[in-house]
């Protein structure tokens, strides 16, 4: 069944002689009256884009409800930052053809704009024929949408991957398709990246208020993909750690600072427009309207940082850990004065007017997994900004970061990965990626 036509989720329940009534999760909302409720605002970023006399935003959506999927831009980007993730890596099998990907990429849209508008993909988790596995794994049967987007992007490996003899393979005739921002990223100073958590040939990033419902959206398009695609490596967050909405309260990173005060707002047009989307004439045409994405795993030292003193910490930033003002001024949003703080501080070395206004947008989430062997938190911050360019932005805005920032002293890079996120699916029928394969 066409998943872009609208698919009740049923609810499981036991056996009777009554038929089963169809539930969709947009009905749940109006049931329970308020949804999924938002998890606590934690976390702001290490890496700061920033804005500066915002209009005012519109508020962010409701608890549970939907996010539209199509549009001229991908949802996931300027859209209100919700508050859990998951993101997930993909590689393209050897096996795989142009046409088995392609095949998988209109499979993989009826899915996500199924999902992220609150119904089961294809025939749904109970309603399929009972001696072939269910089209939906199951586990969002009841919940809302919970603001689900579903944001993909093209890693450099897809365009032209080393072969078995270590040269370049154009595996799906890409090649000349590849737009030159689409760089692989230098290595930065301090750099310690695990290539088990680098790198990848697609991405999808799931932004969700549950994290069930992000998690089961990157699960069906693993299961759809399977023999086509296979998860490279993946990442869970939580609590954001920047916002799109600045009318909300600035989020807290796990070092307890408020950071990315003034990000790039999502009601910004004019900002968006100048330092997010690709425009045309940027490179090919298939990547106007879209942005390129930056992740970076940053393993945060907590240990170091929980022994540290207050002086010293706010030094690091250059704002006090509190009202999260910068020095010399007495609130947050006070324009900054950067003589008045160390000259290798957080903010005096990434704030736009240190970096000839250089912007990027960021939705970066804090992650706890487990330790790391040696009785510490293996806990970080999740950075994911968006460019118009990355070459222009993050680039030599990591490079100034690297080379003296005093918050390298508690922080390092352990993963990294950039990708080319394409314009928004505009209409249904439309899928993920036909302008560059069309």
């Amino acid at each position: 069944m066409d998943a872009e036509k609208p698919m009740d989720r049923t609810e499981s329940a036991a056996a009777d002689t009554t038929p089963r009534s169809a539930v969709s999760r947009r009905a749940v909302i109006g049931w329970a009256g308020a949804g999924v409720a938002l998890g606590a605002a934690a976390v702001g970023s290490v890496a700061a884009a920033t804005r500066q006399d915002d209009p005012d935003p519109a508020p962010a959506a409701a608890p549970g409800a939907e996010v539209p999927f199509y549009g001229d831009h991908q949802a996931g980007i300027a859209t209100p930052v919700q508050d859990r993730l998951h993101f997930a890596a993909f590689d393209v099998s050897e096996k795989a053809t142009r046409e088995s990907l392609v095949k998988l990429l209109k499979e993989w849209t009826k899915a996500a704009a199924a999902m992220t508008g609150g119904r089961e993909v294809g025939t749904g988790a109970a309603d399929g024929l009972p001696e072939a596995p269910p089209d939906d794994t199951g586990e969002a049967l009841g919940l809302p949408a919970s603001r689900l987007t579903l944001t993909i992007g093209f890693g450099p490996s897809l365009f032209e991957k080393p072969g078995p003899d270590g040269q370049p393979v154009d595996r799906f005739g890409l090649k000349g398709r590849r737009p030159e921002a689409l760089i692989e990223l230098p290595n930065f100073k301090g750099d310690k990246l695990d290539p088990l958590r680098s790198g990848g040939d697609i991405c999808v990033q799931a932004c969700a208020d549950d994290p069930q419902v992000a998690v089961h959206a990157i699960r069906n398009l693993a299961r759809i993909g399977m023999g086509t695609v296979s998860i490279r490596w993946s990442q869970l967050g939580f609590g954001k750690t920047s916002s799109t909405t600045p009318d909300q309260q600035t989020p807290r990173n796990l070092l307890g600072f408020k950071d990315g005060t003034h990000n790039i707002a999502g009601t910004d047009t004019a900002r968006l427009a100048d330092h997010v989307w690709a425009a045309p004439g940027d490179g090919p045409d298939w990547m106007t309207g879209g942005s390129y994405l930056v992740a970076r795993r940053i393993r945060m030292h907590i240990e170091t940082w929980d022994r540290t003193s207050l002086k010293e910490q706010e030094d690091v930033f250059g704002r006090t850990k509190g009202e999260g003002a910068p020095y010399g001024k007495a609130r947050e949003h006070d324009d900054p004065d950067l003589k008045a703080m160390p000259a290798d501080s957080h903010v005096a070395l990434a704030h736009p007017d240190a970096n000839g206004g250089l912007m990027i947008l960021r939705r970066g989430f804090s992650f706890t997994d487990g330790t790391d062997g040696l009785g510490r938190l293996d806990a970080g911050l999740f950075f994911l900004a968006y460019q118009r360019d990355t070459r222009k932005a993050f680039v030599p805005l990591q490079q100034r970061l690297a080379a003296s920032d005093k918050l390298n002293e508690y922080i390092q890079h352990v993963g990294s990965a950039h990708f080319a996120c394409p314009a928004g699916v505009r209409k249904p029928g439309e899928w993920w990626g036909q302008a560059l394969f069309g």
